[in-house]
């Protein structure tokens, strides 16, 4: 391994691939500041912002094998500190650099008339690279309940290279690239015990459900604690089978493990992975691509952090600020018997811990309340791993 440096080295880079492809593999460490495609020798150089990006990249990269369009990638630190005028002058470009290929096609640049560049959609056509969570123009039907339709500018696959039919296959051995930097960061750079982190199957089968009482926002309000959900469909040939779409393999790997065998609804579930690569889109699906309830657009290396099976322990948390501890065990005490409860505030804002006497109760809450509303807000509701409730449990 060379010495550290702000340069990465990329091998085994084929025709196919793209600078916006390498630029996807390793934006979620850091910022870019150069990038030098070496055509004739199937390589490239990156240099990030800073030496400290760069280390992330290649500790995370030591633990999963980087793959782009079914391609393994090779990285490792390169011998120069710093990219020079020459080697970006190393592409074949010319010295002026504005053809886009050698000889041909020459770029006409100017300034343009308008302040600032509007992008809406993250697809081919366009790409905000300071914000991978913008849609697709992917339509779909919603979901009909309030609050999981689709709302502008949240998840969508694409932008995190989910592997949806239409959508590029651009992909870090198997893990979403908009995530990897979470993943990183939530497991020390490492998996969670039990995760392979080689899965890229995305599509999950749901069996042994209760018929009588799931329905899709129900299915979504569990398997969003694993990852995103891009849509879902309850089997009406076999009422206590669905299919749920996750945003890649790696979340879809998450749900399986730690949702495998749990209780709900009076049945013990089996979650396994589907023969089907993604559910298509249909007038028995519902949409959650765009949804503004799915956890892991924001503060994704949290929310994997606090992946669990479930629990006898719930956490709620955007509970109004004059809520009261009555006034939320009202709210959950027809799912089963409440053990113990504590209303706290952290930074201002108002959260309580709820323990049921079962698993199984704690998660019919958590499916049947979460996203809904108390007191005039929409509450979140995960499960907990503390054991206890203590006085000082925050």
């Amino acid at each position: 391994m060379a010495e550290p440096s702000k340069v990465i080295h990329v091998r085994n880079v084929g025709h196919e691939i793209s600078e916006n492809d390498l630029l996807t593999l390793f934006q979620p460490f850091g910022v870019i500041t150069k990038l030098v495609m070496l055509r004739a020798k199937n390589q490239a150089l990156l240099q990030m912002q800073d030496v400290p990006s760069a280390i992330n990249a290649l500790q995370f990269y030591t633990n999963v094998q980087p793959t782009i369009r079914g391609r393994n990638v090779y990285v490792q630190f390169s011998s120069h500190q710093e990219l020079t005028t020459m080697d970006q002058n190393a592409q074949g470009r010319g010295d002026e650099g504005r053809n886009i290929y050698d000889g041909c096609c020459q770029l006409d640049i100017q300034f343009s008339n308008l302040e600032e560049l509007q992008v809406h959609y993250n697809n081919d056509r366009s790409r905000d690279f300071t914000n991978p969570n913008l849609p697709t123009e992917q339509k779909g039907r919603s979901s009909q309940q309030p609050g999981y339709g689709d709302v502008p500018g949240m998840f969508s696959p694409e932008a995190h290279g989910a592997r949806a039919v239409g959508f590029p296959q651009v992909g870090v051995a198997l893990i979403m690239m908009a995530n990897a930097a979470a993943i990183a960061q939530a497991f020390g750079g490492g998996l969670p015990p039990g995760i392979s982190g080689t899965n890229e199957r995305c599509t999950l089968l749901v069996s042994n459900l209760n018929p009588d009482r799931i329905d899709e926002d129900k299915l979504f309000n569990l398997f969003s604690l694993y990852g995103n959900i891009v849509r879902i469909k309850l089997l009406r040939n076999k009422p206590d089978h669905a299919l749920v779409q996750m945003g890649d393999g790696f979340q879809a790997e998450l749900a399986v493990h730690f949702l495998k065998g749990a209780m709900l609804f009076g049945k013990r579930l089996e979650v396994n992975f589907s023969k089907h690569p993604n559910i298509t889109q249909g007038a028995d699906t519902h949409e959650y691509v765009n949804s503004n309830l799915n956890r892991f657009n924001r503060n994704a290396a949290k929310n994997y952090r606090y992946c669990c099976s479930p629990t006898k322990m719930i956490h709620l948390s955007t509970l109004p600020q004059d809520i009261s501890e009555e006034e939320i065990v009202n709210h959950l005490a027809e799912h089963g018997t409440i053990v113990n409860t504590k209303l706290f505030e952290m930074n201002g804002k108002k959260q309580a811990l709820i323990m049921f006497e079962t698993e199984e109760e704690a998660t019919e809450a958590l499916v049947t309340k979460h996203a809904s509303s108390l007191g005039g807000s929409i509450i979140r509701i995960s499960f907990s791993q503390l054991q206890t409730i203590r006085e000082n449990s925050q």
